[in-house]
């Protein structure tokens, strides 16, 4: 389920076949309307659908409403009917959500890492649907803040999945330039497909005697993650992964296999094949948790690939090069169609024309124009007319770009897309932003990321933080200092593989707006422990309540104050897999943040903590 609002219910799905589905809504009788249905054929067995209906009156806020999916074909239909009981809850009989305008329980995360090995937290959103009554309705709606997938960093049993699923949809292939192969069928019988893929991606010729001595030999590679080994590459891969990570139907079918790949990676995947067995149990809940709470996205880089846009140098070098550039518009399509589409489905009608145009029944066409059709595009950013509204920032694609150097991190957004966000929001009462990285990180990494920047090694420590560029930092900040910013502003963010909820008030100010950032990260994934808590003592240390050195910070004019923690043996920073959940009360109580983690114990940040 993706937008809803009074006027329109939009529902996302993947059929193996043509027949465009229906849909209708109903709450005791069928809620009038006109029923939209868009597909794209992305394989010989795979239709990417969106529905939505447009209401004649409008939907009532809070109250329960049932939906039905249907097809035309009788037979596709039977079908239908035997899969649905799999995505509905105990003694319900159909599918069903509410709609609240008035937002008071969001959930949010990002960072969902099927390998990594710890829970999914995203589990504990199929809970809290199959645990709602009148005391504790379900929430919202739920937030994906970033890296809904990783494209970039792939376990070797996922990527046989992918291809098992790629051949048994028929997921269309292309042509590629710029690479040892010439068609993207050609991956599979390639000896480096497996823990080597690194060896397929572009490199670039070295131009001075320091960096090929730097690296070790005459090219570096084109991408900047460090764990490409298994890198998606052709558009039918990224597909199949989303189709992997939402549901466990295809699963079923899958046969992994670890005498496929090389006997010196054996190990590796026999390790990484417990971590994704485990994953792949747990998406029955998720698939039916996804189809009962309105979903709302937005990328990372992982989405697309490590450190996606983080300098100019970067862009120069991935977009100059055929296949890098190919390789990162199959990802843009990918979160498109899967993602992007369904967040405010009337923003995306020129690209949905352009894509019946690249979709057709004989494969891929004019593959390379429609890339340079997203790449192009601006608007991937929105807002939710809710109470308060929601805004949900690009921090990918408009960047501001370093003039100075090659080599210094872009601003996470430009002039004019600040300029438009403040436009946004100015003059409201109150107001949520979803940023995919926090606005207020912990000083002490930031100003170890300021370090490696000024070297030139930006790369190195994945620099993605607002105040790394001067002016995206001096006009965020000066933001929350106009005097028509919301008085109330909550920033839900994630990125970081940890969470920590920052309280923060304008420094000699008498009307200060309340700013409450809630970091909740990763769905499945986390920091390495240790280096967490080392980097939070020595935080605590050099960046305390009275330390000098926080002046010579840009935030200087504004006061701090982490929520500390009483649980899971951490001071202010919690390591674990966690789905964020934001309680709003009145104007007058701060908000309530908790962690919904993945073990299943659920921590709260509480207000109060007396710290700078």
């Amino acid at each position: 389920m993706r937008h809803v609002s009074q006027q329109s219910v939009t529902v996302w799905l993947v059929t193996s076949h043509s027949n465009a589905a229906s849909l209708t809504v109903s709450a005791q009788q069928t809620v009038a309307g006109q029923c939209e249905s868009h597909q794209i054929r992305v394989g010989e067995c795979a239709y990417i659908q969106q529905i939505t209906m447009v209401m004649t009156d409008p939907l009532t806020p809070g109250k329960l409403y049932e939906y039905a999916i249907s097809f035309a074909d009788s037979e596709v239909q039977q079908q239908w009917q035997k899969e649905l009981p799999a995505l509905l809850y105990e003694n319900q009989h159909a599918l069903n959500f509410r709609l609240q305008t008035t937002l008071s329980n969001v959930l949010h995360g990002s960072c969902r890492k099927p390998h990594h090995p710890v829970d999914d937290a995203l589990l504990r959103v199929d809970s809290l649907i199959a645990e709602e009554n009148e005391q504790t309705p379900r929430p919202d709606m739920l937030l994906m803040t970033g890296d809904q997938v990783y494209c970039d960093d792939v376990a070797g049993p996922m990527l046989q999945a992918v291809e098992q699923v790629v051949e048994r949809l028929g997921l269309f292939h292309e042509d590629v330039d710029g690479a040892v192969i010439e068609n993207t069928a050609q991956l599979n019988a390639h000896p480096s497909n497996y823990y080597e893929r690194e060896k397929l991606l572009p490199q670039i010729e070295l131009n001075t005697a320091l960096s090929k001595l730097f690296f070790g030999a005459k090219k570096k590679p084109v991408f900047t993650s460090t764990n490409a080994h298994n890198h998606l590459i052709s558009l039918s891969e990224v597909i199949a992964m989303y189709l992997l990570v939402w549901s466990d139907v295809l699963w079923k079918d899958i046969t992994l296999d670890k005498t496929r790949v090389a006997e010196k990676y054996q190990s590796q995947f026999a390790d990484e094949q417990s971590a994704i067995e485990a994953f792949a149990q747990g998406l029955k809940r998720v698939r039916r948790a996804l189809a009962h709470i309105p979903v709302y996205m937005i990328f990372d880089d992982h989405d697309v690939t490590d450190d996606w846009n983080l300098t100019r140098g970067w862009e120069e070098q991935v977009y100059g090069n055929p296949l890098s550039r190919r390789m990162v518009g199959n990802a843009l399509i990918g979160y498109w169609l899967c993602q992007g589409w369904g967040n405010q489905p009337n923003k995306f009608d020129a690209i949905l024309t352009a894509a019946k145009q690249q979709f057709t029944d004989q494969g891929l066409q004019n593959h390379d124009d429609f890339i340079d059709t997203l790449l192009d595009f601006e608007h991937w950013h929105y807002t939710l007319n809710t109470s308060p509204p929601l805004c949900v920032l690009d921090t990918r694609t408009r960047r501001w770009r370093s003039e100075s150097s090659l080599n210094k991190p872009s601003g996470l957004m430009d002039w004019e897309a600040l300029c438009e966000f403040q436009q946004e929001i100015i003059g409201k009462k109150s107001v949520i932003v979803v940023s995919a990285a926090p606005i207020y990180g912990v000083k002490f990494i930031e100003a170890v990321q300021k370090i490696f920047t000024f070297f030139g090694k930006a790369l190195t420590v994945d620099a993605e933080n607002w105040m790394a560029h001067k002016g995206t930092a001096n006009v965020i900040l000066n933001i929350f200092r106009h005097y028509k910013t919301p008085p109330s502003f909550i920033i839900l963010s994630g990125d970081v593989h940890y969470s920590f909820v920052y309280d923060v008030r304008l420094r000699f100010s008498r009307n200060s707006p309340h700013i409450t950032q809630f970091t909740c990260s990763g769905l499945k994934n986390t920091f390495p422990d240790k280096l967490l808590q080392k980097l939070e003592t020595l935080n605590s240390w050099l960046y305390g309540r009275r330390s000098p050195l926080n002046f010579f910070t840009r935030r200087r004019q504004m006061s701090i104050r982490p929520r500390a923690l009483e649980e899971k043996g951490a001071d202010t920073l919690l390591n674990h897999s966690a789905v964020g959940q934001l309680i709003l009360q009145s104007d007058e109580e701060p908000v309530i943040c908790r962690a919904l983690c993945g073990d299943q114990d659920t921590v709260e940040f509480p207000p109060g903590h007396d710290s700078d």
